[in-house]
């Protein structure tokens, strides 16, 4: 039951929605839908991973506004923001809130990025640093680096129990896997990384969209 529920719901949100072209960047001006070969430069994949930080507890309007701010600062890369003075940092970081720690977070994606010459991370190294928690990795490897991991947050987690596919307190791992194995037999390679990169999209479109009141069901 919880299989049929995730591979019947991918195509219903495309439906409803249409393709989101997620992660959104500065340099191409925001979403690109139907464009899959994004990022395109190193500068474009960091400007992900610093995203995917300060899009912690926020919302992505206020880390647009810091994204902007770091732009301006020429601080998108990591040698430009491991450079960057702490008090500018936090100050052009500002609006994605705890920006003490945040601030602290990237410089060690920073530096992490800046030593391994913005190789493909391994999800264990991620997981090592500081301020990267299971969903800010898969984030970053997914859209980043275009890796073949399921992002689970909390979107996902409240469309799926609301549709009886998981529950809600279960372990990231777990739910995670369930998508693996449900969506690997059916799409391959490049093919995957893209249904991956869209589904999730669409799963926090649907949600935001039902929390604001919309009617928009799948149920």
């Amino acid at each position: 039951m919880p299989h049929n529920v995730i591979i019947r719901t991918y195509p219903e949100l495309l439906e409803l929605y249409g393709p989101q072209g997620w992660w959104p960047l500065n340099a191409c001006g925001g979403y690109h839908p139907n464009d899959y070969n994004f990022p395109k430069t190193e500068s474009q994949r960091f400007e992900i991973c610093v995203g995917a930080i300060l899009t912690q507890n926020t919302n992505w309007k206020s880390v647009e506004a810091a994204l902007d701010n770091l732009s301006r600062l020429h601080a998108l890369t990591p040698e430009a923001l491991l450079a960057c003075d702490d008090l500018m940092l936090k100050t052009a970081i500002r609006s994605t809130g705890y920006f003490n720690q945040k601030s602290t977070y990237l410089k060690t994606l920073a530096a992490f990025f800046h030593d391994s010459k913005m190789r493909v991370p391994s999800r264990t190294e991620l997981l090592k640093l500081r301020g990267v928690g299971e969903e800010t990795a898969d984030s970053i490897l997914l859209y980043a680096f275009q890796q073949p991991f399921f992002v689970i947050d909390s979107y996902t987690r409240r469309v799926f129990s609301v549709l009886g596919a998981s529950e809600p307190k279960e372990p990231y791992r777990i739910v995670q896997q369930r998508f693996h194995n449900t969506l690997e037999p059916l799409y391959q390679g490049q093919e995957r990384i893209q249904v991956y990169q869209e589904y999730h999209a669409l799963i926090v479109e649907h949600a935001k969209r039902n929390h604001s009141g919309q009617k928009a069901s799948i149920l």
